[in-house]
């Protein structure tokens, strides 16, 4: 039967490639009866001679060709509706398509009329599937008096198998199914055999596709638990891993064919690495502080383990007086003493002016970044800064700070998406004690930030976003604190409508940040089309001299926006305007990639 098959493809094919393709596909009529609006719908897209008509095919031996397909493409969509009784005719120029010898195919067609009923709806009558893992619990469509839909079936058998996976048999797949329908009950019986196969424990990971990656080193960052017993969870994970490098546009993980005599299953890596190096740049206007220039240089895989290397230089202020400049290097190193353990060394020097201060500071890191969890993530560390300021009227007072850092972070992210979320929430807190020399005090500087979403309405259209932050400098005082840990507010990042940096305090005539810090942020999104969402906002930011003590004051603003979804994040264009406080300016205008929080 195989070999019959394939002659006559081939003879239709040589048929084809004569027949000849001046004439046009004129017209196509198609009308479904007897289904509701989703079923009709489902079978217009799925009809490959709607698609042949948009796209203009006019050779008539390929649309006989489709023709004859086009009853296979409807009967599926029949059958994952639950329907198996349905009648469909395909008629070109008057005559069935099935019913026309490939031997004598139409050397015009001119109209093509599609007629279809899906018949009677069927119900599950007896459902076998099994044998099933303890503890795995099917759909619950998948049930005598269900609708039986063809996709009910699917999704049973690959919940059953995934439940054997799940406790270590990797090799566990269907081995047979009858699928019976009862035309004149209109049941469908249905009985599909599971096979379970031995449970395997990891064997070892076989990477390929590699030509500058280390295999010892892609084996230690995929982390995959030799020895232990087989969890399809381990493989999306060690995947996951090797992704986050960077280093690979395509990770592939798959268990091998067969298990190995001594109880164990590989698992193939298909890698392809990713271009070792990127560059980008940036360009951003403001009124007020003029044109600031970014740019930064990447290498991928700088020694051969996925290493990332990163050097970022930043000019700002070109036009105006308060000209800035940044210069940062950073290497991470992924899989350093545990597969979800990055090591990161970071070095940074700045000029920073400001309207209350300037300062040149430097800064060496050296920290490790665990992931404890998809959504959990710890950092912590070692730092040095040094900075030379000059603050207070006319820049008279100049103080030089040392200080030695220990940052500890903590996020937990629990978000349906980064880049769009809808629902769940985001926390994130760091405290970084510090010990100062030279004119720096002692003391810790805590930051939180907690964000939390919830989506209402057809599609979740409609999404209400709320933002709470808050900071404090403690045991040091005021003017013996490196300039870059005091809080001020104003600006995208806290409040909307308000200058940047233009809520500080001022104490004996000289303005600065504050040692206490709190804001309030609450958007309102809904979505007018698939890609153009509205916005609404209102921020509120908070500044006190010492740690919610002394000198402080507080300022509000509010406005709209508009949001317009692209791949790598909606476009935001935010109209803010002072609502509240002294330090506003009339109405501020923001750009950016991303929603504000």
């Amino acid at each position: 039967m195989k070999s019959l098959r394939c002659n006559l493809l081939a003879l239709t094919v040589l048929l084809g490639a004569v027949t000849p393709s001046a004439y046009a596909f004129d017209a196509l009529e198609f009308q479904i009866e007897g289904a509701d609006s989703a079923l009709e719908t489902a079978l217009r897209r799925a009809s490959q001679l709607r698609v042949a008509r948009a796209e203009g095919i006019t050779d008539p031996f390929e649309i006989y060709t489709i023709a004859r397909a086009e009853y296979g493409q409807l009967i599926g969509i029949f059958f994952e509706a639950g329907f198996y009784a349905p009648t469909i005719s395909v008629r070109i120029d008057g005559r069935e398509a099935s019913d026309i010898s490939p031997l004598t195919p139409p050397t015009r067609v001119g109209r093509i009329d599609v007629r279809a009923n899906p018949g009677p709806a069927f119900v599950f009558g007896r459902t076998d599937l099994g044998p099933i893992a303890p503890g795995t619990e099917l759909t619950a469509d998948f049930a005598p008096g269900q609708p039986a839909r063809s996709t009910v079936i699917r999704d049973a058998t690959r919940e059953a198998v995934q439940g054997w996976r799940e406790q270590g048999h990797a090799l566990a797949e269907p081995t047979g199914q009858q699928i019976t329908a009862r035309h004149p009950a209109n049941l469908l019986d249905a009985a599909v055999q599971i096979s379970a196969g031995p449970r395997l424990r990891f064997g070892q990971l076989r990477p390929d596709g590699q030509s500058r990656t280390r295999t010892s080193r892609i084996i230690k960052i995929a982390g995959l638990p030799e020895g232990e017993v087989y969890a399809p969870r381990d493989v999306e994970r060690a995947a996951e891993r090797l992704r986050r490098t960077g280093t690979f546009s395509s990770v592939a993980l798959r268990d091998a064919e067969a298990a190995n005599p001594d109880g164990t299953i590989d698992i193939n890596a298909s890698l392809v690495e990713a271009p070792m190096r990127r560059i980008g740049a940036g360009l951003e206007y403001d009124t007020e502080l003029g044109v600031k220039l970014s740019a930064f240089w990447l290498h991928r895989n700088l020694l051969g383990g996925a290493e990332r290397f990163r050097v970022e230089g930043r000019i700002g202020g070109l036009g105006s007086s308060q000209q800035d400049y940044m210069l940062g290097l950073e290497f991470a190193r992924p899989a350093t003493f545990t597969p979800e353990t990055t090591l990161t060394l970071g070095a940074r020097i700045e000029n920073e002016r400001e309207s209350d201060f300037e300062a040149l500071r430097g800064r060496l890191d050296i920290g490790l970044e665990h992931r404890y969890s998809d959504t959990l993530t710890f950092r912590g560390g070692v730092g040095f800064l040094t900075e030379r300021a000059k603050f207070g009227p006319g820049f008279a007072t100049r103080r030089d700070f040392r200080l030695l850092l220990l940052p500890l972070e903590a996020r937990w992210d629990q978000r349906d998406s980064e880049r769009d979320p809808r629902r769940g929430f985001y926390l994130q807190g760091e405290a970084m004690p510090f010990l100062g020399f030279a004119g720096a005090d002692s003391g810790a500087r805590i930051t939180g930030d907690a964000r939390l979403y919830r989506s209402f309405g057809e599609d979740d259209r409609f999404t209400l976003a709320s933002r709470a932050q808050i900071g404090a400098v403690l045991q040091a005082d005021l003017a013996r604190t490196p300039r870059d840990f005091l809080f001020n507010s104003g600006g995208s990042g806290t409040v909307r409508g308000q200058p940047f940096r233009s809520l500080g305090v001022t104490t004996n005539g000289t303005r600065s940040g504050g040692q206490g810090f709190a804001a309030l942020s609450a958007e309102a999104r809904t979505g007018v089309t698939e890609t153009i969402g509205l916005v609404a906002f209102a921020d509120a930011g908070y500044v006190s001299e010492g740690v919610f003590s002394g000198q402080s004051d507080w300022h509000a603003g509010a406005g709209l926006g508009l949001r317009y979804d692209t791949p790598v994040g909606p476009l935001r264009v935010d109209l803010g305007y002072p609502v509240a406080g002294d330090t506003g300016k009339g109405f501020q205008l923001y750009l950016g990639i991303g929603h504000a929080f």
